[in-house]
């Protein structure tokens, strides 16, 4: 992954865009590469069209996947993963889900109002209850949660 990441991220970062996520699954013939993208004020159709016609050239010329593979280039949509610490800060005031890797006071998820991130811990408050300081490490999985 760090060769397409190497490979996908001065592109990007030349027209503007942000990578959230890069993934890779399957083999073989069956394997998949999709890519995430944002940008301030969400991502249109045509940057994801551009992207992928430009990464999809640089990739086939890197040669990073073995294998013949499928693109995609998508936005990280409305429930975007929280991996980067720029992610926590862009989303404070949100409704955010966290796993945990362990459970804390018996619980294995966590859900509400991310407060904000303080060193390497966040501050969330649940609907329910008092806040909670989570360790990022102790973070499993974190995403934003729709809100309708």
């Amino acid at each position: 992954m760090d060769r397409i990441r190497e490979v996908v991220l001065p592109i990007l970062e030349s027209m503007g865009l942000e990578l959230i996520d890069l993934e890779l699954s399957g083999r073989g013939k069956g394997s998949h590469l999709r890519i995430f993208i944002d940008k301030p004020g969400g991502i249109m159709v045509e940057d994801c069209e551009q992207v992928s016609r430009y990464v999809g050239h640089a990739l086939d010329v890197a040669d990073p996947i073995p294998s013949s593979y499928m693109l995609e280039v998508s936005s990280p949509g409305l429930d975007r993963p929280l991996r980067k610490v720029e992610d926590y800060q862009r989303s404070t005031g949100k409704l955010v889900r966290l796993k945990l890797a362990r459970p804390m006071d018996g619980t294995w998820v966590i859900i509400g109002r991310l407060q904000g991130l303080h060193e390497d811990h966040v501050a969330i408050k649940p609907d329910d209850g008092d806040p909670v300081r989570v360790a990022l490490t102790e973070i499993a999985h974190a995403r934003l949660e729709v809100e309708w």
